[in-house]
């Protein structure tokens, strides 16, 4: 093999195929990539056994200087898994219903021929990744990767009553019908908690949420402050007070976080007024959180069965993802 051979730099795309139209995909990429001078890409099919981290790895095994992936919110969080640490960068092919993690990027959503550009011709930035160590009630655990925020109680149940034909026709809004499913038998649970070097506390909750990012799909901001490059991890703790708690937590989450924050008379306004429990917000780059039985566990949107104890952690500036050229890293 010649020097300039060994010296042509390839990448590598994991997609999701239910995801996304394979063949004007691939061909993208291939079309970017020669323009670019790189070799042919390699080509990676998600399955529903393995979601990408399988599959990444075997392109980090064959030399790939770089990961595009495509797919769910589910797809996107296997490839970084796989990629966290690696130094080798992760473009975002934005697909799917909810594309969160690009969302808080601030990437655009609707020009994947630029998005796809950037994986040869972009610039990079490293982000943070979240790691969550599942205990489970058998005393078995397994450690997973988050890259938007992960989180045990109804938010996970919540997910795994949203039925996957409605959310396939509709997109994010199907889990709106998943919500009402689950709250109808939703009962608060005892927990124990510790975030950070904090003392050990106890509290009744609906949910606990443990967070990479901020933002969610329709303008909605569930942490205003939170970043992908602060090396801390939000947490937030739904604990409503009987039904009418829960407008509270939507006027917490759609009116204040996500409107009267925008503003300087908006900032005021929350300034003055008297504060609620429903939502409570805490930060630290570990947490950890257990309870007397299991509950669902759900992490950047997917199902992860239940556990008793969860053991988070931000690791800081973990993964390199690729950004347009010029675009803003300061709001991230």
């Amino acid at each position: 093999m010649t020097s300039d051979a060994a010296a042509v730099r390839r990448a590598a795309l994991v997609y999701n195929p239910v995801k996304v139209d394979v063949r004007r995909l691939r061909a993208q990429v291939l079309h970017a990539a020669v323009a670019s001078g790189w070799g042919a890409p390699l080509f990676f099919e998600t399955t529903p056994d393995d979601l990408g981290q399988g599959q990444t790895r075997t392109a980090l095994a064959q030399g790939a200087d770089a990961v595009l992936v495509a797919g769910g919110d589910g797809t996107v969080r296997a490839v970084a898994e796989a990629l966290a640490h690696t130094g080798v960068p992760l473009t975002i092919v934005p697909s799917g219903t909810g594309n969160l993690l690009a969302r808080n990027l601030r990437l655009p959503l609707d020009d994947p021929d630029r998005v796809i550009t950037t994986a040869f011709t972009g610039e990079t930035a490293l982000i943070d990744v979240g790691f969550a160590e599942l205990h489970r009630v058998d005393g078995t655990t397994q450690t997973h990767a988050y890259v938007v925020m992960g989180g045990i109680g109804l938010d996970a149940a919540m997910i795994a009553n949203t039925r996957p034909s409605l959310k396939k026709s509709v997109g994010w809004v199907a889990y709106v019908d998943g919500a009402a499913r689950s709250l109808v038998g939703a009962a608060p649970f005892r927990i124990v908690y510790q975030v950070g070097d904090q003392r050990l506390h106890s509290a009744r909750v609906q949910s606990v949420l443990y967070a990479n990012c901020g933002s969610l799909p329709a303008g909605l901001s569930l942490i205003p402050e939170a970043s992908v490059t602060d090396g801390t991890m939000d947490v937030v703790l739904f604990q409503p007070k009987a039904w009418w708690g829960w407008l509270f937590v939507w006027r917490r989450v759609a009116w204040d976080n996500s409107v009267l924050r925008r503003f300087r008379a908006g900032r005021r306004v929350l300034q003055l007024r008297t504060s609620d429990n429903a939502v409570r917000y805490m930060r630290g780059r570990t947490m950890e959180v257990a309870a007397a039985e299991p509950h669902p566990v759900q992490l950047d949107g997917d199902e992860f069965g239940e556990a008793v104890r969860i053991v988070s952690r931000i690791d800081a500036a973990a993964l390199r993802v690729t950004v347009p050229a010029g675009h803003d890293l300061s709001r991230l």
